[in-house]
């Protein structure tokens, strides 16, 4: 019979002036146009975490994009492979970053999933913020059924109640995103009792004078 390395643990204790970590996923919810994936994965890295975009996941695992799901199968089946995949990324997968689309956060049984597993965050935007960061964006199924910012008013009435149970709600508006992160770091904190190492905004990279004459 082999034995252990008495030198090595495999469950050894955290050492004690280890900074504490974020304790559970990270879940960004909020309607098309809120922020979730910019916000995330600049999020992601100030926090030193993976990202993982739930509607790139469902299209990998899918092999086709959600358009052609919502238009081959309907929105029904779409949820469900919606659910399966949150589900998959929550319960198998180390503590992230999580983007998810508008709708998943509806879904009675991913909410659940969500408040065992992680941690949601709401990206509450207006309707003007959500018109002009959707405007050209031709792939989403549900902005090609009328009117854009009437079909933005309507789901944000629909599902601006859903959203309210997030855990922790953060504005997404006009300011840089990274002053979003800025804010959903400290939402992280306060939630948790905790501070969390992270990584300073990056600066923006100071201006050049150009040389007299140059056009």
């Amino acid at each position: 019979m082999g034995l252990r390395n008495a030198t090595t643990d495999p469950h050894p204790a955290p050492a004690e002036d280890a900074p504490p970590r974020l304790p559970r996923t990270v879940v960004l919810v909020g309607l098309m146009g809120a922020g979730k994936s910019a916000i995330g994965r600049r999020l992601a890295a100030r926090l030193n975490l993976p990202f993982r975009d739930a509607d790139i996941e469902i299209e990998a695992a899918a092999g086709c994009t959600i358009a052609e799901i919502f238009a081959r199968d309907g929105e029904p089946v779409f949820r469900a492979v919606e659910r399966k995949i949150i589900a998959r990324l929550l319960t198998e997968e180390p503590v992230h970053i999580l983007a998810t689309g508008g709708g998943a956060f509806m879904d009675a049984d991913t909410r659940a999933t969500v408040h065992a597993h992680g941690v949601s965050v709401w990206l509450r935007a207006e309707l003007d913020v959500l018109i002009a960061r959707t405007a050209k964006r031709t792939h989403r199924p549900l902005l090609n059924q009328g009117n854009p910012r009437d079909v933005l008013s309507r789901l944000m009435n629909l599902r601006y109640p859903v959203y309210a149970d997030s855990d922790l709600t953060v504005v997404s508006d006009e300011r840089p995103p990274d002053a979003t992160v800025e804010l959903v770091i400290e939402a992280l904190e306060r939630h948790f009792g905790i501070p969390l190492p992270h990584r300073a905004a990056p600066t923006a990279a100071p201006a050049t004078s150009k040389p007299a004459g140059t056009p």
